[in-house]
């Protein structure tokens, strides 16, 4: 599969600038949802890109390092949990994307995003499985995932009690049992564990 083709698609239409953009974190019980976009230089390729989820904890880590060196441009949102509980998660990885998009300080004339159409307020390609499908995608995907596994790293050395470093916020059977046994911390999403936790009235 050319993974540049619809970079190339713009480019041969008249655009200067193609951005890529994807989400990390949409379904985890706690932490942010953390978005990417990225320019990328279309003459010197990273190798190795693809879809974050198929790449080593190791791999990733040293593709982002050589992504956010070779970027045109490059820009991390991220939405907190308290937020996407007003918000609801599709609305917060909306913000989130237009965030990183319009946090690039060279404004895409196109950006291609992961997934269905969300009806950014940004001129977009949707491309389902488009991390698999776009290198600049790829690239997004690679520095959110990085950006945010180390987040909830960091997390989990001020909430040690539910392990954040094993499972980055996500509903593993031990996180539950954890909520369950001793309630969430501030970065959980409330919405998201209403099922099996109850907020104790006063």
């Amino acid at each position: 599969m050319d993974k540049l083709l619809y970079e190339r698609k713009h480019y041969e239409n008249g655009a200067h600038a193609v951005a890529g953009v994807d989400e990390v974190g949409r379904g985890p019980l706690a932490g942010p949802v953390v978005c990417c976009a990225v320019i990328m230089p279309l003459d010197d390729i990273v190798e190795g890109v693809d879809d974050s989820k198929k790449l080593t904890e190791k791999k990733r880590e040293t593709l982002a390092e050589i992504i956010k060196q070779k970027a045109v441009a490059y820009c991390i949102a991220q939405i907190e949990s308290e937020e996407i509980d007003q918000l609801n998660i599709l609305n917060a990885v909306k913000k989130c994307m237009t965030n990183a998009v319009n946090g690039l300080n060279v404004k895409p004339d196109i950006t291609l995003v992961d997934g269905v159409d969300t009806a950014l307020p940004i001129n977009a390609e949707y491309l389902i499985k488009g991390d698999s499908k776009s290198y600049s995608i790829g690239c997004a995907s690679i520095v959110a995932k990085v950006y945010r596994d180390n987040l909830m790293k960091e997390y989990a050395k001020e909430y040690p009690e539910y392990s954040f470093e094993k499972h980055k916020g996500y509903g593993t059977k031990i996180h539950i049992e954890k909520i369950k046994e001793i309630g969430p911390c501030k970065l959980h999403r409330k919405t998201f564990i209403k099922n099996f936790w109850v907020e104790p009235e006063n």
